[in-house]
């Protein structure tokens, strides 16, 4: 598992690469609020194009965040999720409440 930050501005990209499950959820939201808690950030997002599992462990750090900056007005946006990602955040509700963006340019793997 490999996770890289990268701020412009506001807006906060934090790209995984790998399962995005419980072996690196606790290390992976403390890196996020510390970022969070230090910065201006209005925008996180997500950048699932190299994650090819999910579990909810992953998804309540996703969720977490989106908590953590509603009440400010900032947003959290999902991009790159292959076709399993992209069902299981349609199927938790997450396509609902943020915006998520499927992978265009390969099948799923």
């Amino acid at each position: 598992m490999a996770v890289k930050f990268e701020k412009k501005g506001s807006a906060l990209r934090v790209m995984i690469q790998g399962d995005f499950d419980m072996k690196i959820c606790a290390q992976l939201k403390k890196e996020i609020d510390a970022i969070l808690d230090r910065e201006m950030i209005h925008q996180v997002i997500f950048d699932l194009t190299f994650v090819p599992f999910i579990d909810s462990s992953g998804l309540g750090v996703i969720l977490g965040r989106y908590r953590k900056l509603a009440p400010t007005g900032g947003k959290v946006t999902l991009v790159g999720a292959n076709r399993q990602v992209y069902r299981i955040l349609e199927l938790s509700g997450f396509t609902k409440v943020m915006s998520v963006e499927k992978e265009t340019m390969r099948e799923a793997r």
